[in-house]
C-alpha cells in the first residue's frame, strides 16, 4: 500500500507525456535517431523503421508499441527504407547497403559506395533502390539481381533526397538540387534539372510534394523553400521561402535549423522538425501554418508519416547543433493525428 501513491504518480507522468508528445516507443536507440519511415501499405501502417548512430536498425509496431526485430551494423546506420512490409534497405558509415529480411530475419550486402552512404530510397514502381553518398554519388540497384544497375556523379556530397511522383530530388552541398527522371535512372541518363538552392545557407532536408508538382526544402538558418519542377514564369511565380523555427530571447532572434520535413500523404500539407524541439504543421499552398505541437525536450532529428496519414513518427535526438553538452535521452514518440491539425483551410472569399 506504500507504494501506490508512487504508482499514481508514475502512471500520471506517464498519461501526461502520451497526451503532450504522443506514445513513446518503448526501447528507443541509444544514441541519435537519423531516420524514421513507416512500411507502405495501409494493412501495415504500423510498422516503423528507425536507424540511429548506435549502428542499429530497428522495426517497431507502433499499435502494440513492441520492437519486432534489430539489426546491427558496424558503424552509425544513417538512412533506410522499406521496399515493401518484409523487407528493408539501410547503410550508413560503414558504406555498406544491406538487405534484411523482417521474417526470417536474415540479410545480405546489396552493394557499397566509397564514403558513408546517406540517403536510400526504393522506387516501387520500377523495382529500384536508390542511393545517395558522401562520395558524390548516387546509384540506382536492381534489388531482384542484387546488382549496380547505375552511377550518377554528382558535384558534391548527397545530404537528402526524396522522391515524388516520376521523379526524384537530390540535394547536396555548396546548395546544389539536382532533379533526376526515376523512369531514367536506370540507364544512368542525365538529370532533367540542375538548381541552385533559393536559400542561402546549407540544406539540411528535401521532401518532394505527393502529387510530383516540386519539393519543399529546409536550411540550418531557420527556413523553408517552396519549389516547383515547371520553369514556366507563371509557375515560378509562386514558389516562396518563409522563416520558421526561430524565436526571440532577451532582445535577440535565435535561429534553429529545420532538420526534418515530411508531408502528409494524401492533404498535401507538412511537418517541418526543428532544432528548437518544436513541430508544426504548414499549408504550404495557403501559406499558413496549422498547428504547433508542444515542445519537445531536444532536437527534432526526423519525422514520418504512416501511409494513412494518421500517424506522426517523430525523433526527439540532440543533433549536436551546440556540440557535445549533456542531453535528454532519445526518444521516439507517436502522435495519433488529428484531421484537424493536417487539414488545409479553405481560403476565405472577399466579401
Amino acid at each position: 500500500t506504500l507504494l501506490i501513491p508512487y504508482i499514481c504518480i508514475y502512471l500520471y507522468i506517464v498519461w501526461n507525456m502520451q497526451n503532450t508528445y504522443g506514445t513513446e516507443i518503448f526501447s528507443p536507440p541509444e544514441d541519435g535517431i537519423s531516420c524514421l519511415r513507416f512500411s507502405p501499405g495501409s494493412s501495415t501502417a504500423s510498422l516503423l523503421l528507425a536507424t540511429s548512430w548506435d549502428g542499429s536498425v530497428r522495426i517497431y509496431d507502433t499499435f502494440s508499441n513492441t520492437k519486432n526485430r534489430q539489426f546491427n551494423q558496424a558503424g552509425p546506420v544513417l538512412s533506410g527504407c522499406f521496399s515493401d512490409p518484409t523487407v528493408v534497405f539501410a547503410g550508413g558509415v560503414e558504406r555498406v547497403i544491406r538487405r534484411y529480411d523482417l521474417q526470417s530475419g536474415s540479410e545480405f550486402e546489396l552493394g557499397r559506395h566509397d564514403a558513408p552512404i546517406r540517403c536510400l530510397e526504393y522506387d516501387s514502381d520500377h523495382g529500384m533502390l536508390i542511393s545517395g553518398s558522401w562520395d558524390c554519388s548516387v546509384r540506382c540497384w536492381d534489388p531482384r539481381t542484387q546488382s549496380l544497375v547505375a552511377t550518377m556523379r554528382q558535384p558534391h556530397k548527397v545530404f537528402s533526397m526524396s522522391q515524388g511522383g516520376s521523379r526524384i530530388v537530390v540535394a547536396t552541398a555548396h546548395r546544389s538540387v539536382i532533379v533526376f527522371d526515376k523512369r531514367m535512372m536506370s540507364v544512368g541518363a542525365e538529370p532533367q534539372q540542375r538548381r541552385e538552392s533559393s536559400l542561402k545557407y546549407q540544406t539540411r532536408c528535401v521532401a518532394a510534394y505527393p502529387d510530383g508538382m516540386g519539393y519543399a526544402l529546409s536550411s540550418v538558418e531557420g527556413r523553408v523553400a517552396m519549389e516547383y519542377f515547371d520553369n514556366t514564369p507563371e509557375v515560378q511565380a509562386k514558389k516562396y521561402a518563409f522563416k520558421c523555427h526561430r524565436k526571440i530571447e532577451d532582445g535577440k532572434e535565435l535561429i534553429y535549423p529545420v532538420n526534418s520535413l515530411a508531408f502528409h500523404p494524401t492533404l498535401g500539407t507538412f511537418a517541418s522538425g526543428g532544432c528548437d524541439g518544436f513541430v508544426n504543421i504548414w499549408d504550404g499552398n495557403n501559406k499558413k501554418r496549422l498547428h504547433q505541437y508542444p515542445q519537445y525536450q531536444t532536437s527534432i532529428s526526423a519525422l514520418a508519416f504512416d501511409s494513412t496519414g494518421e500517424q506522426l513518427a517523430v525523433a526527439s535526438s540532440y543533433t549536436f547543433e551546440e556540440g557535445e553538452k549533456d542531453h535528454p535521452p532519445d526518444k521516439i514518440f507517436v502522435r495519433k493525428i488529428n484531421e484537424v491539425e493536417v487539414k488545409p483551410k479553405p481560403k476565405l472569399q472577399p466579401r
